[in-house]
């Protein structure tokens, strides 16, 4: 339980770094999963559901909050403007695949909820 209540630290800190100058490859990411994934196929529709919808998240927000709020993270528009050029090149193609994953699988969340 603890471990996962700082994995969710964890995250949001890895976030505002992404907000900073600088090159930034695939681990540089806070993939919405609780095992750290060595690549896009460890990112999978399961794997994310259970990490957005986890009890352990911070009672601040709602799931559905929650949701909404990563999906504007991931969104190709921001995600592929922002992000993604600042991304190592051989890191770029594997980024963009996951990143997509995730929206797909918020978006999907979203309208179930």
């Amino acid at each position: 339980k603890q471990d996962t209540i700082k994995l969710f630290e964890h995250h949001r800190g890895q976030w505002d770094k992404l907000q900073t100058p600088g090159v930034m490859i695939w681990d540089d990411f806070p993939w919405p999963v609780f095992k750290r994934p060595s690549g896009p196929d460890d990112v999978t529709a399961p794997y994310i559901t259970a990490y957005m919808l986890s009890p352990l998240h911070p009672a601040e927000k709602s799931a559905k909050d929650r949701i909404k709020e990563n999906i504007r993270r991931w969104h190709p528009d921001r995600f592929e403007t922002q992000l993604l050029p600042k991304v190592k090149e051989s890191d770029r193609d594997i980024v963009r695949e996951a990143a997509g994953t995730v929206v797909r699988v918020l978006n999907d969340l979203l309208r179930s909820s």
